[in-house]
């Protein structure tokens, strides 16, 4: 099976441009493409993980990729999806995120011998002459062509400043940048980058008589459409600083049964004729399948190991008389106890069980905290140091999260 295949039995292409030859291009020749990642925050998430699996799959088949890093689009912010206009950030800010990126990167897709590249389009848009870029690229683009843009749909409601409207002047140029150095003849991206990608191609059709080509693959969302990689407390990270691998590797243990199959065959590399037969598993079988997914997904973001660590500490969580030896936990100080106990909004907030008071009250009220087995009935409950005598107490959140505070 080619990867052109592989790609569309895995469910991951969303649309294309030029289908017959995409699949000419990946099946039956060696080409170089792009993905773009702009730095919003310190760490890539969950929704730049199904980019790189992408990505992977097409180096695999010996294509070469270009991680495009956007110090200089990043300093205007993709509209894309948004109802307001992103936080507009410092240099330093965007440099740093930069540079977390790249060790981020580094770990997952092979730079050896050229095999793909890094690059920083800060590299030749922050120092462009605005009026040259306007004679040069935007004399190519229609204002009201652009208007029916998907991507600026949203912000139109609300206003869409001129900042971000360059937005798909500055990504297409990077196409076409990529394509007169590096010989990049497609771009690839989630599905809600389609038309700022038809942006680059028709860029590079105008400027340079050639043809380029452009994919989408699918966003990842559960089964009834809700955007995947968000929990209560935030993001899934793939910084094991922000997200553990425990967590990290729970996160995915716990996805619906309805989801289970599809992010098999989107997310990590187990063989489809390996995941087929699951597609009939119900009930306690898919809790199987799950364990696959997570070990997975685990296992590419931050090494075997870890991943072993983390589905041995969540087998133990929940088989009859387990070690909790390698649960996640969090070591209390004196200071975190006031008249010999510490309460129980201040034990959730202290090991990172919530990310709010409020959401401990919340939860609370629900009935979906316990301590030692014992469900907390008020927001006022106090743990006192006696219960620690075993050096411990488990904290469990809803029916699948646990947590041991040490004392």
């Amino acid at each position: 099976m080619g990867v052109f295949e592989e790609l569309k039995e895995r469910g991951l292409i969303a649309q294309m441009t030029h289908e017959e030859p995409i699949k000419d291009l990946l099946d039956n020749q060696k080409i170089t493409f792009y993905i773009g990642f702009d730095p919003t925050a310190d760490s890539l998430h969950v929704g730049h993980f199904l980019q790189m699996v992408v990505m992977a799959h097409m180096q695999k088949a010996g294509h070469r990729p270009i991680v495009l890093l956007g110090g200089g689009t990043g300093m205007v912010g993709d509209p894309t999806g948004k109802t307001d206009m992103r936080k507009m950030m410092t240099q330093e800010t965007v440099d740093y995120h930069v540079s977390c990126f790249k060790k981020q990167m580094e770990r997952f897709i092979d730079f050896s011998d050229g095999k793909a590249l890094m690059v920083n389009n800060g590299d030749w848009l922050l120092d462009l002459n605005y009026v040259d870029f306007l004679r040069n690229v935007g004399v190519h683009f229609s204002v009201n062509r652009m208007l029916t843009a998907e991507c600026f749909k949203t912000r139109l409601v609300k206003g869409l400043s001129f900042l971000e409207f360059n937005y798909m002047l500055m990504q297409s140029y990077d196409f076409l940048k990529l394509y007169e150095e590096y010989n990049c003849v497609m771009e690839l991206g989630g599905d809600d980058q389609w038309s700022n990608i038809l942006g680059g191609i028709e860029l590079i059709r105008r400027a340079k008589g050639k043809d380029a080509y452009g994919m989408t693959f699918t966003l990842l969302t559960t089964s009834d459409g809700r955007k995947m990689g968000k929990t209560e407390g935030g993001a899934v990270w793939l910084d094991p600083e922000k997200t553990s691998p425990y967590d990290f590797y729970q996160y995915w243990r716990n996805v619906d049964d309805a989801d289970v199959i599809r992010c098999l065959k989107m997310l990590t590399f187990v063989p489809l004729d390996q995941i087929k037969p699951m597609e009939q598993w119900s009930g306690s079988q898919l809790n199987q399948a799950k364990e696959i997914l997570a070990f997975e997904v685990t296992k590419m973001i931050h090494g075997e190991e870890e991943a072993q660590k983390a589905q041995d500490a969540a087998r133990a969580l929940f088989g009859a008389g387990a070690s909790v030896d390698d649960m996640p936990s969090t070591q209390l100080e004196e200071s975190d106890f006031t008249d010999g106990a510490i309460g129980i909004i201040d034990l959730l907030t202290r090991t990172g069980l919530v990310s709010s008071r409020g959401e401990a009250r919340r939860l609370i009220d629900q009935g979906g905290i316990s301590v030692d087995d014992q469900k907390a009935s008020s927001v006022s409950d106090t743990i006192p140091v006696s219960q620690f005598e075993k050096g411990y107490v488990i904290v469990k959140k809803g029916k699948k999260v646990f947590h041991k505070a040490v004392k």
